[in-house]
């Protein structure tokens, strides 16, 4: 079948009409018709630390646009995405990039002072280089290779807005708060403060079952890719998620509430600057038997490089401590 969408601009408007042509997986088995489906993605981690490196050193940032990436495999078949992923992995391998050994979707290309980094994203790509000569260089041999479209400086990149500034670069994901906030039916709800109140946590069993359980999974599923820029939301999206496969009446009103801070700080986001990279300094807090439910406790920690928070997390530990020091330890 064919699929026609338009293509946006990271405010909303238009850029493009887009169509596709989609052969019918309907009746295909893993592991019976077809084999590795699963496509290998760059991980939010390596993007921060990636763009922090090009921050301090000043290399230029460029995103580039396959154009039809698909058709070097029927697109809409479940083994579509990890072809194309090889087939890319096997021609950058040829041109004297390698795979980072922590994330298979960072190629890393290095000969002598010469040093570039293609970041791969199903059919998005990330480039820099530690000149304008090699990036050009290397443009133009993908480019020989697979239809490229050099879209310029890297600004909207998997629905992630890239404001560059003097100072460093801003990432945010206003338009896609925008529209999560479209789908619960808060866009004009009055915004909160704070993403969680001081009361303990909900147990799993607390209260009657919210009566449209999809929608909730939908919403704390959306949620999730919105921690991406926002690591003030990581711990109330944990906590949201936790109660997916059985959502209560009380735990929507958190949800909601939660939207509320979304609404109210919607153009949130994650600042990067120039910083020197002689520093990796990590923070970790917990609390210790919070979960009403199993008595385990939750761990956060958040990770810099130079003054660039890279990474956090928050998450339940998967086993019982029976004092704050195990915890903590």
């Amino acid at each position: 079948m064919w699929i026609f969408r338009h293509e946006k601009k990271s405010d909303g408007t238009f850029e493009r009409h887009k169509a596709r042509l989609l052969g019918d997986d309907m009746s295909k088995k893993v592991g019976v018709v077809c084999d590795k489906t699963f496509s290998l993605v760059v991980k939010p981690t390596t993007i921060r630390t990636v763009l922090s490196i090009t921050l301090s050193k000043s290399w230029a940032i460029h995103q580039l646009d396959v154009k039809n990436a698909f058709l070097h495999e029927i697109y809409g078949l479940k083994q579509a995405p990890r072809a194309w992923y090889q087939r890319l992995a096997d021609y950058v391998a040829t041109i004297g990039f390698s795979q980072s050994t922590s994330d298979h979707s960072l190629f890393i290309y290095k000969n002598g002072f010469d040093i570039a980094c293609i970041l791969l994203y199903a059919d998005d790509i990330i480039l820099t280089a530690s000149s304008d000569a090699l990036q050009l260089s290397i443009m133009s041999l993908l480019n020989y290779e697979f239809a490229m479209k050099d879209l310029g400086q890297l600004s909207y990149f998997l629905g992630i807005a890239v404001t560059q500034t003097t100072h460093g670069i801003f990432l945010s994901q206003t338009k896609y708060a925008e529209e999560i906030l479209e789908i619960a039916g808060m866009k004009g709800c009055k915004p909160c403060p704070t993403p969680v109140d001081t009361k303990g946590k909900f147990s799993v069993s607390a209260g009657k079952p919210y009566e449209d359980p999809t929608k909730y999974r939908r919403l704390a599923g959306a949620l999730q890719y919105l921690t991406f820029t926002r690591p003030d939301i990581s711990y109330a999206v944990q906590q949201v998620c936790l109660h997916m496969h059985d959502p209560k009446v009380e735990h929507m009103d958190a949800l909601k509430r939660f939207l509320r801070y979304v609404h109210g700080m919607i153009n949130y986001g994650l600042h990067l600057y120039k910083s020197k990279l002689d520093s990796l300094l990590s923070y970790t807090d917990d609390d210790w038997g919070g979960c009403p439910d199993t008595r385990r406790s939750t761990s956060s920690c958040c990770l810099f490089i130079g003054d660039n928070l890279i990474s956090w997390s928050s998450k339940r530990q998967p086993t019982l401590s029976k004092s704050s020091a195990e915890a903590e330890y």
